[in-house]
């Protein structure tokens, strides 16, 4: 098998989150006197971690967010999303097959997200998700978030499997530019959030539809037979 690792971003590639984080992001701007945002605008600024969606939120009409207002506002994100997280979200169609997939072809599992250890780790739980993956790295577990390779490079680490023997599967530049810096072969899919940005755009070495697609991309299942 080519691969003895396979590393997983979470928000836009295993859960669709979006409705969670976009109700807790309008529910801050609510308290903060300020008018709702498009699910699908608010979509656009997720990836780089919770305090750069409410910096985004916060500056969307225009505004300048100084450090008290992004102060300010995260504190009233983080208690809105505490309520909010997991109420709506839910896993991508293929995921669960997907990952019994990457499991049954005996390779070890990681989530490499930006998402913080609070939130990640009972996301997992709620979706039945936690026991397919044997290290979760939080956007909190390192110093460096993605697009740095630092949290990508230490789930290789923790997982004791060089970086040129594990995939990298996710769906957004972050994903993209953390494997491509750690030298890892990356997937991306094309339902997730990316920034608003086509998913053609990223330096990919394949977009593939579903985690059952990339699984038979990494030839840890056998592709169906086309019709004679």
């Amino acid at each position: 098998m080519r691969f003895s690792a396979i590393l997983f971003d979470l928000d836009g590639t295993l859960l669709n989150t979006i409705p969670d984080l976009a109700g807790a992001a309008n529910a801050m701007r609510h308290d903060l006197g300020m008018a709702p945002v498009a699910q699908d605008i608010l979509a656009t600024y997720v990836g780089k971690g919770a305090e750069q969606l409410v910096i985004r939120a916060l500056q969307h009409d225009g505004a300048t967010a100084d450090d008290a207002l992004v102060a300010r506002g995260l504190a009233c994100y983080t208690q809105h999303y505490r309520r909010l997280s997991g109420t709506q979200s839910h896993p991508y169609p293929g995921v669960l097959e997907g990952l019994n997939l990457f499991r049954a072809a005996g390779c070890q599992m990681a989530v490499v997200t930006n998402k913080s250890t609070e939130f990640t780790g009972p996301l997992l739980r709620h979706h039945g998700l936690v026991d397919f993956f044997d290290v979760v790295v939080c956007g909190d577990t390192c110093t460096q978030k993605k697009p740095d390779p630092m949290p990508v490079l230490y789930a290789c680490k923790q997982l004791d499997v060089p970086p040129d023997q594990a995939l990298f599967i996710g769906d957004s530049i972050n994903d993209a530019l953390a494997a491509q810096a750690a030298g890892i072969p990356m997937l991306a899919l094309p339902y997730g959030y990316n920034e608003g940005r086509p998913v053609q755009s990223l330096p990919a070495d394949a977009i593939v539809g579903s985690l059952i697609e990339a699984a038979q991309w990494a030839g840890c299942a056998t592709r169906p037979t086309e019709p004679a």
